[in-house]
């Protein structure tokens, strides 16, 4: 029996001895993955040497004599600290992320492959200008210097048992489409699912549940969308039917699939300095690392230039920021990019028509690599106005997305001339060429005057977009782009101030030249708005107090609603409504983290509204064999509000005796989604248990308890949709900033996560804590802790 137990004990000393050695090889591997930060590095080709000084949050002062070195030196930061995200960008636009991760990733590239983006990046860089290619060039070179620099692969690589691949300069455009991915309707998805409700729909019902704005809006130019009058029973009605599908839990839903981006700018007549101001946070998806990377660009030879703000790794340019004449910002447009085009086969197979006759399809076998497993084929058919999408079923024919990102050239490097721009009309000159996905673009510069254009190209339709399905065959859609000189622009408004937040902008000519592709509900860009109208004079750390503003003036009719309908009679012998309603009654109007009676009103609302929209939309559902997804409108809420305050008794489900009992049915379906869910009363539900941050590295979910080591602490955020603070678990601002150009000691810049994707690097998380609580950081890099010289390597 002992010599038993002494083999055990054996055993054991020698299993955690061969752990030990284990995880000292891992942390031995994973220290020699992380980047030089100081000495000399002789890399690539330069004209001169290179300077690369980190402060101590690990935010970079680029120095070099010119833009190619600039370039190459950017690229060897980003190689250095973020390749794996990278990698996975360029993968995900070119549909080869099965390639390292199996068959898990098979449908997502099928899907991106209908794209055919790694062809596309190739012909756009064959076209490309000299100076753009060199820039690309230099920047690729840069890239795999920096990768180089590395005495061991990044960590990803060893979990995922590969090895990385070169950096190309096509691979930046194809993150350049990463964008168009992120930010357009790649798939013309809103086009098709309105479109099964406009052919059911009598056409003044579907403009009432489909408005172009509402009461809500907050335009630059014109006025507010006026409320449509409700159908009248002669015209639309639900007769008898009955029944309400069970959704998403309202505690979970969201108003849009990507709810927000804010910028704006004052003059200088309302500026301390006298120079204009620019703020910004753009909204996108958060993850570890984070989408952008700080830096500051200083070339000191001719052309010389000072830019600080956001870069994108994977390409070679400031995305938004402040050149120290000009400071820029972007929102997401949601203009119309993308159309369903209705595919009528013609009279030979393989054919389709068009207005010159039939033609054929042209037809690209796309290959896929798949770990693991034998490669996929696809076939794709394209026709002259875009690749036809296989798995979007449509009664009257097949659909086929044009897109702009599929013209040859959507994508170029003109973003490098808002580097040097001096003034707010050169910089607005420059945006409107611009090879990105269409972007509200505000500006201002150091003299104080402010602008608002849109940044990128604009298709030029030969009628305006009811953004349905359409068809061409007698006529294509599109005639090339928008001349420049035709582009809407606001320059110097009266007032002094220019907002954007992803809503409409624009009335009249202008907005049907960006048509209408889903714009947000107006009501945060009136928070905003109002904001910038309660005072005037600012400084740039006055914008700080807008981005963060949480108050939920939006759902505050909702909580008087929520209060008329939970009256004696209601909540009488009935204690969880009782405490529903003293809960709601006794809300902080706010998005905190710690407001009860905010999670119950913004429960309650969204439980209505998708009661509401299912029950108006059963006629539409009922006339498709099998189920369709009918799109909501972002606008929404002018007809729900209409209807909950009207009541009309033909617009009412039979298994509802009145409004009011459907809106009761809606406060039970929360309280019973509570109590089935979560332990503890309705008192304990706090906002920031459901808005909880869930910002996590791509490889977490799959190493287990070790996922802390990756993400970002979960913690109970503040904000919510339809306010500036637009937050949820993993959606978000990418960066916060506010700059006056000429001023920048005085801006800040803050962004999650941190400059580094390398979990040892002491940059990992630096910065993330004054992101989450909402602390101005400088800016400027600060002092320098780090620096490191490039140096030509050429003999």
């Amino acid at each position: 029996m002992r010599r038993i137990k002494r083999v055990l004990q054996r055993l054991l000393l020698l299993t955690i001895a061969i752990l030990a050695a284990v995880a000292a090889m891992a942390w031995l591997l994973l220290q020699r993955s992380l980047p030089p930060l100081d000495g000399t590095v002789f890399a690539g080709e330069l004209a001169g040497d290179v300077t690369i000084q980190r402060d101590s949050q690990g935010v970079p002062t680029i120095t070099a004599t010119n833009r190619p070195d600039l370039a190459f030196a950017t690229g060897f930061v980003h190689g250095q600290d973020r390749f794996f995200q990278m990698d996975l960008t360029r993968r995900q636009a070119a549909g080869e992320l099965s390639e390292v991760f199996g068959k898990v990733a098979l449908d997502l590239d099928r899907r991106m492959r209908l794209h055919r983006f790694r062809s596309r990046a190739g012909e756009a860089l064959a076209v490309a200008s000299p100076e753009e290619s060199g820039i690309l060039a230099a920047y690729a070179s840069g890239v795999n210097a920096g990768l180089a620099s590395l005495r061991s692969r990044p960590f990803e690589y060893f979990v995922l048992r590969e090895s990385p691949r070169p950096w190309r300069p096509e691979d930046s455009l194809l993150v350049a489409y990463g964008m168009f991915l992120d930010l357009n309707d790649e798939r013309a998805t809103r086009d098709v699912q309105r479109g099964y409700a406009a052919r059911v729909l009598p056409r003044a019902a579907f403009d009432w549940l489909y408005p172009v704005g509402t009461r809500w809006d907050a335009p630059l130019t014109g006025s507010a969308g006026a409320a449509a009058k409700t159908p009248g029973p002669g015209l639309y009605g639900l007769g008898t039917r009955s029944g309400t599908r069970e959704a998403m839990p309202a505690d979970l839903a969201t108003d849009a699939e990507l709810a927000g981006s804010n910028s704006w700018a004052v003059s200088g007549a309302l500026s301390r300095s006298g120079r204009a101001i620019v703020a910004n946070d753009m909204h996108l998806g958060l993850s570890v690392p984070n989408v952008f990377y700080r830096a500051r660009l200083l070339q000191t030879g001719n052309g010389a230039r000072d830019v600080t703000g956001v870069t994108l790794p994977g390409t070679p340019a400031v995305v938004a920021g402040s050149n120290g004449r000009v400071a820029w910002a972007f929102t997401n447009s949601y203009g119309d990019w993308s159309d369903a085009v209705i595919v009528r086969s013609g009279a030979e197979p393989g054919t389709y028509r068009t207005v010159d006759g039939d033609t054929p399809y042209a037809e690209f076998s796309e290959t896929i690599k798949v770990k693991g497993a034998d490669d996929a084929t696809l076939l794709i058919r394209e026709t002259r106005w875009g690749p036809v999408v296989d798995d979007i079923a449509w009664p009257d024919g097949e659909i086929a997305v044009s897109w702009i990102a599929h013209r040859a050239d959507a994508v170029n490097l003109l973003h490098l001339g808002l580097e040097t721009a001096a003034t707010v009309d050169a910089a607005m000159d420059v945006a409107n060429r611009l090879g990105i996905p269409p972007q509200n673009f505000v500006c201002g510069d150091d003299a104080g005057n402010i602008g608002w254009t849109i940044a990128g190209k604009i298709p030029k339709r030969l009628v305006f977009d009811a953004g349905l399905p359409a068809d061409w065959s007698t006529g294509d859609g599109w005639t090339g782009w928008l001349p420049v000189e035709d582009y809407p622009r606001i320059r110097n408004p009266p007032s002094g101030r220019i907002w954007t937040a992803n809503a409409r902008v624009v009335d009249g000519d202008a907005l049907q030249k960006i048509g209408n592709g889903g714009y947000d509900l107006g009501a945060r860009a009136a928070q905003i708005r109002d904001k910038l109208f309660s005072r005037d004079i600012f400084d740039a750390h006055d914008m700080l107090a807008i981005q963060l503003d949480d108050r939920a003036l939006f759902l505050t009719p909702w909580r008087d609603l929520l209060l008329s309908v939970l009256d004696e009679e209601a909540v009488r012998g009935n204690t969880q409504r009782k405490l529903y309603r003293d809960l709601a009654e006794d809300w902080l109007p706010r998005a905190s983290a710690d407001s009860t009676g905010y999670r119950l009103v913004r429960g309650f609302r969204m439980e209505v509204r998708q009661m509401v929209f299912d029950m108006v939309m059963q006629p539409v559902a009922d006339a498709y064999e099998e189920n369709v997804e009918i799109r909501i409108s972002n606008q929404f809420e002018g007809p729900l509000w209409a209807l909950v305050n009207e009541q009309p008794a033909h617009l009412l489900s039979t298994d509802y005796l009145s409004w009011d009992a459907l809106m009761l049915a809606a406060v039970d379906r929360n309280i019973r989604y509570f109590e089935e869910n979560f332990d503890g009363g309705l008192d304990r539900r706090r906002w920031g248990e459901r808005n909880t941050a869930m910002i996590r590295h791509p490889l977490s979910r799959s190493i287990g308890a070790l996922s802390r080591w990756l993400d970002m602490a979960q913690e109970p955020l503040a904000g919510d949709s339809n306010m500036p603070r637009v937050m949820s678990p993993d959606f978000g601002p990418s960066e916060r900033f506010a700059v006056s150009p000429g001023d920048e000691s005085n801006g800040y810049l803050h962004m999650p996560a941190g400059q580094s994707g390398h979990p040892m690097s002491g940059f990992y998380r630096s910065g993330h804590d004054d992101w989450a609580r909402g602390r101005a950081t400088p800016l400027l890099p600060g002092q320098t802790v780090h620096t490191l010289t490039l140096r030509n390597a050429a003999p």
